[in-house]
This record gives C-alpha cells, sequence and structure tokens, in this order.
C-alpha cells in the first residue's frame, strides 16, 4: 500500500496556476490548498481539481504554511508553491532522504530553467540571507519554499513568524535543535502566467521580504 504525503500549498490569488500543479502531483501527495485571502476564484479552482481547500483569513506565507501543516494527517509533510514555479515532480527526491531516515528536514535548491525565472534582486536578496544563515551554521545555499519534514517534529519547532520571515525562522530552529538539514537541486520555472509573486514580483516585494528575513535573524534564537 502506497503511503500517502500531504502537500501544504499556501494560495493567494493562484487560481491561473493551480490547474497545472495540482494535476502535476505524484500519485499519492494529497493537496491541501491554504486559501489566504484570494480574490481571483482559486478556493473554487483548487476544489475542483480534487485539492482539501482551508482558509486562513490572517494574511501572511508563515500564517498559511502554519495552519496547512495543522490540518494535515500525514506523518510526511511537503511544502510547496502553488505557482507553478515549482515541478510536483521534483517532490519524491526530496521525501527520500526524509523517509528514509537520513534527513529531518529536505530542501530545495533553485536552479532557473532561464533567465527571467529568478529576477536579479530576488536572487540577490536571498543570497545575502543565505551567507548569514551559513555564518550561524546552517548548511544552506538557497531558502526556497519546496521542502518535506516530519509534521510533528516542525510544529514541535514552535516556528512563531506568520509573515514572510518564517521559513527563515525554520531553518534557524530547526538546526539549533541538531536537524539534518539536506539540500537538493530542484528546477525553478517562471511562475505560471496569469499570476504574481508577492516576492520577487517586484523589488518592493523583495525588499519587504528581506527586511522581515532580517529582523528574524536579529530576534531569534540559533543557539542549540
Amino acid at each position: 500500500m502506497r503511503t500517502q504525503i500531504d502537500v501544504v500549498l499556501p494560495c493567494l490569488d493562484e487560481a491561473a496556476a493551480l490547474p497545472g500543479v495540482l494535476n502535476a502531483l505524484p500519485p499519492g501527495y494529497r493537496a491541501i490548498v491554504v486559501d489566504n485571502g484570494s480574490r481571483d476564484g482559486s478556493p473554487e479552482v483548487a476544489a475542483r481539481h480534487g485539492a482539501r481547500v482551508v482558509r486562513e483569513p490572517r494574511r501572511g506565507y508563515g500564517a498559511a504554511v502554519h495552519t496547512g501543516l495543522e490540518a494535515a494527517g500525514t506523518e510526511l509533510v511537503c511544502v510547496l508553491d502553488a505557482d507553478g514555479s515549482f515541478d510536483p515532480a521534483e517532490l519524491p527526491a526530496l521525501v527520500a532522504p526524509v523517509a528514509a531516515g537520513t534527513a529531518d528536514l529536505a530542501v530545495g535548491r533553485r536552479r532557473p530553467v532561464s533567465a527571467g525565472a529568478w529576477p536579479w534582486h530576488a536572487r540577490a536578496g536571498t543570497a545575502l540571507v543565505a551567507a548569514l544563515l551559513r555564518q550561524r551554521g546552517v548548511p544552506l545555499r538557497d531558502l526556497s519554499p519546496i521542502r518535506v519534514a516530519r509534521r510533528e517534529s516542525l510544529l514541535a519547532l514552535g516556528v512563531t513568524d506568520r509573515a514572510f520571515g518564517y521559513p527563515l525562522e525554520l531553518m534557524i530552529r530547526a538546526a539549533a535543535a541538531g536537524w539534518r538539514i539536506h539540500e537538493h537541486d530542484v528546477r525553478y520555472a517562471p511562475r505560471a502566467a496569469g499570476t504574481k509573486s508577492k516576492v520577487s514580483g517586484s523589488v518592493r516585494g523583495t525588499v519587504r521580504a528581506t527586511r522581515d528575513f532580517l529582523t528574524v535573524l536579529r530576534s531569534v534564537d540559533g543557539r542549540r
């Protein structure tokens, strides 16, 4: 019998991307679309394509992910953007080391498939944050929104950020807890037409996210 794995997809106005993302999920991977206040019919599109839809009225990436983790019911949980920039077929490669017990957290390192997939300002902001993480002993080259871990362990970390700083706080707390973090190259494509990134879609969005990251770096204790 195939093991089921829940996939949490935080969603804000991703109706144009959802059909492709949901239809590409590998067998045994079940979608939980956490709607974060969409106005484009995303919840209805997600439901029509077989996803479980959960609503989180508090705006923020971290709020949506946390609600999705609480709603999940499988031992292993994936988190994946709903914008079509990641291929869901990459998920089993991230699941494998966690399922085998050789990693506690598997994350993707983005490898753009085209020049326009990852704008310069978003790449520069991520490089800065990743360098600061490595100074704190967190072995990452990227801070991407595709990852896999055990649900109960994730919730037990006690991540409190509910905005863009969520993944950064997660990595700091995981490293401080002695987690084995595995980084795996994944393809990174342009978002689906008709959607817009809340971070990399503009310089303003990237600056806002980087500001949230730096706030987390200053406030979260990464000591073991």
